[in-house]
């Protein structure tokens, strides 16, 4: 794959943190022109904004990027001087490139359990967010074309389980997914709290229910040998008070999923500034 563009397209799907560099100037002679661009990830390149060791020290200065916290675009000059020597060497064309470096981050990935009314409402919000949105339900007509056509509306991209044994989906999702537990069934909604606290690769768990509900939960997921520390990764009830008490602190499928949307868009982003 040389294209940087499809390079682009490909770890966005494979889920892999990336960095664009661009040439963002170049005064005097330089091996390319303002606007070229490559891809650099981890372990590999794609694309070429002059070889040599600018396009090294843009290798370098990406890949170090990519492992720090910052997540912000930077801006590097390289002199392509024979008294502009770095660790890569010289280059010797005689011009000065101004490098832009832009950090693409792996999207967040959110799985909703149950698609009734408050799931569906909660999916109408997530999907207009940059996140790749899992819809799991154990009814197949809740997960068909028909149920999740109109939810595709945004720049999510939507992955639609039908899981008769809901739990069974927890393994197939991308590292990192923060999973909110919303089925028609309580008895349901038990079996992936436990299945879910015995996934590694998860994100956060958030259940919706009473505090009774969790009472309830908590206690038996005790009975199922997780450690009160383990419990206590479930969010229970979900939802930002603040955003129900707002609407009047009603009931209503929207009001609801609006307040559990405001909970996890605010902790994808506390997430992302973190990683």
């Amino acid at each position: 794959m040389s294209d940087w563009l499809d390079a682009l397209a490909a770890l966005r799907r494979e889920r892999e943190a990336a960095v664009l560099v661009t040439v963002a100037a170049a005064r005097g002679h330089a091996p390319r022109e303002a606007g070229a661009k490559m891809v650099v990830s981890a372990a590999a390149t794609w694309g070429s904004i002059g070889g040599g060791n600018l396009e090294e020290t843009a290798i370098a200065r990406a890949r170090l990027l990519l492992s720090s916290v910052a997540g912000s675009p930077v801006q590097v000059e390289v002199s392509l001087s024979d008294k502009a020597r770095t660790e890569h060497g010289r280059q010797c064309c005689g011009g000065e490139v101004s490098l832009l470096l832009e950090p693409v981050p792996v999207r967040p990935a959110v799985a909703v359990f149950g698609l009734g009314h408050v799931g569906q409402e909660l999916a109408r919000v997530l999907v207009r967010h940059d996140v790749e949105l899992h819809l799991v339900d154990s009814r197949a007509s809740y997960v068909s074309d028909a149920a999740v056509g109109p939810l595709l509306d945004g720049p999510a991209t939507v992955v639609a389980h039908h899981a008769p044994l809901p739990e069974v989906s927890l393994g197939e999702l991308p590292r990192g997914t923060d999973v909110l537990i919303m089925s028609h069934d309580h008895a349901e909604d038990f079996a992936l709290c436990d299945a879910a606290l015995r996934c590694e690769h998860l994100g956060s768990i958030g259940l919706i229910g009473s505090s009774a509900k969790w009472r309830r939960f908590e206690q038996s997921l005790g009975v199922e040998g997780h450690t009160p520390d383990a419990i206590a990764r479930i969010r229970c009830p979900i939802g930002d008070p603040a955003v129900v008490s707002g609407l009047g602190g009603g009931k209503q499928p929207a009001a609801i999923a609006l307040a559990v949307a405001v909970e996890v868009l605010a902790g994808l982003r506390r997430t992302a500034e973190v990683s």
